[in-house]
């Protein structure tokens, strides 16, 4: 027997063939495991792990006639938060060359089994797996019940130590500072783990963190050298294309996300991503191709995100493809039923319904919806997301179906709140499709915002520090921009000496920025690890950071 607990274990089991399913279910509980539960396909083990705790996944790597794989699947669980870090996960393969247990190792896998492979050599992995999550039970039990604080600090006693799976214990280290904003430290604890074998993943972590710190140009550099080493790092590739995309380079990123996601096409994210951007570059084909794989790939999954739908249902528009729209709006629909509490699907459910009216014999349907959304547009949580909803609505209403002042307030209300950097006026600008008179007034808002912000400046360099925060803040409440609010806040923070009234102005400032909706942690619109049916994004208290750390 591996160990006394084995007989309570739950066991997924992922294997195309159902000759060797039933051969290795067999070999399992031969072994010893409670319970097994088998799959044919990559998507139904997502749902599956999504759904159910299983202590250990047996998982192909490579699936006969299928872009499937097993490797992308435990990337994606393991980047986006779905798979326990307690869970063993072995992986099944036909061949293993060198690549491939390098990328074992490095990937968090806990085993690799080469086929053929007999009953007592699965029970000497599973064993083994078995035996270093016990040894690391503390760091892994405070992980997974999101004291992250405390995994912390277990995980980095063990890595300083050098006790066993000290390099599994520095790596966890390195992604928990990432969570908990401290990219400097995590950059030194993957700079440490890169050390000796310059492996891929502790260099991209450290090009992570430099994103992080806003060391875009060394971020570039370093994700440019892992590529020169490995064109196929689809991760590297993913980076990149993040970098691009606040760099206002669209076509560059465009081209690395697709690269990404063909390099990995189990990958329901990284479709995504390849599509919403494809999307907001005018790829309107190559959208709808990435954008209907996933989903056919998962559709019911956590990491499906729902504005996948809205994007399709706009291509379909485009091409004249009315039952698309329906159909569309029917699986939207059962989404909703899920979380009818999100007001992220109440809003998409409102734009798919003027989407709906659009392709009907009365397009006058869409404009009861439309004025419902648009009449958000003030709201606290309205976000850029929305605000890319609503004008691209807006681009394909019929001309007169609307009154044009009506128009054109919104898209001025909208381009006020949202112009705060180039790369968010660009996106605006795609979403609106470039027409006019959309263009032009989301071009002369972002010429305000700049020249609020440029003449603060002068104001400031002038002496009236008081006055040029005073005005930053009183556009600031007027538009809700994120922009002039966190300048106002800066500008006051940092002449708090020769402001009387400082403290009440960064507090407003503070406040106001709460309900902005500041643009962050997305990639061209698609909504990362956040589990678009309303679930909570991991986060890490910032207040009271421990010491720096040492390695």
């Amino acid at each position: 027997m591996i160990d006394r607990d084995i007989h309570l274990a739950r066991a997924l089991l992922v294997e195309g063939n159902a000759m060797l399913r039933s051969v290795a279910a067999v070999q399992l509980r031969d072994t010893g495991v409670g319970q097994v539960t088998t799959v044919s396909r990559v998507k139904e083990a997502r749902l599956a792990i999504e759904r159910e705790h299983f202590d250990i996944v047996i998982c192909n790597r490579e699936f006969e006639g299928s872009d499937d794989n097993g490797q992308d699947l435990l990337d994606e669980l393991r980047r986006e938060g779905q798979l326990p870090h307690s869970t063993v996960f072995l992986m099944v393969s036909s061949q293993a060359t060198y690549l491939q247990v390098v990328e074992a190792a490095e990937g968090g896998l806990d085993g690799i089994l080469v086929r053929p492979y007999t009953g007592a050599l699965l029970a000497e992995r599973l064993m083994e797996a078995r035996r270093r999550k016990r040894e690391l039970a503390d760091v892994l039990q405070a992980l997974d019940s999101g004291q992250t604080e405390v995994a912390l600090a277990r995980a980095l006693k063990r890595f300083q130590e050098k006790k066993d799976y000290a390099v599994y214990c520095g790596r966890l280290v390195a992604e928990l500072l990432m969570r908990l904003n401290r990219p400097e430290d995590s950059h030194k604890v993957f700079a440490k783990l890169a050390e000796p074998k310059q492996a891929i993943w502790a260099r991209l972590g450290m090009a992570r963190a430099e994103i992080a710190a806003g060391d875009l140009a060394q971020a570039r550099k370093s994700i440019a050298s892992v590529l020169a080493d490995d064109p196929g790092s689809a991760d590297a590739h993913d980076l990149a294309g993040r970098i691009l995309v606040e760099q206002c380079n669209f076509d560059g990123a465009l081209d690395e996300y697709r690269q990404a996601a063909n390099i990995t096409p189990g990958c329901l994210l990284r479709a995504q991503h390849a599509g919403a951007l494809a999307f907001y570059q005018g790829q309107g084909a190559e959208a709808l191709k990435f954008l209907e794989r996933t989903v056919s790939m998962g559709l019911q999954s956590r990491l499906f995100d729902a504005l996948s739908l809205l994007l399709l249902a706009l291509l379909r528009l485009d091409s004249g493809d009315a039952q698309g729209v329906i159909a569309a709006r029917e699986h939207l629909k059962r989404l909703r039923l899920r979380a009818p509490e999100v007001q992220r699907l109440a809003r998409f459910g409102l734009a798919i319904d003027v989407l709906t009216g659009l392709a009907g014999a009365s397009p006058e349907a869409a404009l009861a919806p439309f004025e419902a959304l648009a009449a958000q547009v003030g709201d606290d949580d309205f976000d850029l997301e929305a605000a890319n909803m609503l004008l691209a609505t807006a681009a394909r209403m019929r001309a007169g179906l609307r009154a044009a002042e009506a128009q054109a307030a919104m898209v001025e209300r909208i381009a006020l709140r949202f112009c705060v950097s180039k790369a968010m006026t660009e996106v605006l600008l795609a979403s609106a499709r470039r027409a006019e008179p959309a263009q032009s007034q989301i071009r002369t808002a972002q010429a305000q915002v700049l020249a609020l912000s440029a003449q603060a400046m002068d104001d400031s360099l002038k002496g009236d520090q008081a006055g040029a925060a005073r005005r930053l803040l009183e556009a600031g409440e007027r538009t809700l921009n994120a922009k002039l609010l966190e300048m106002a806040g800066v500008l006051a923070r940092r002449n708090a000496a020769a402001i009387p009234e400082a403290q009440a102005l960064m507090a407003r400032s503070a406040e106001l920025l709460k309900k902005s909706c500041q643009a962050t942690n997305h990639i061209a619109g698609i909504q990362r690890a956040g589990h678009s049916l309303g679930g909570l994004k991991l986060r890490g208290r910032t207040d009271d950071r421990p010491d720096a750390v040492v390695v």
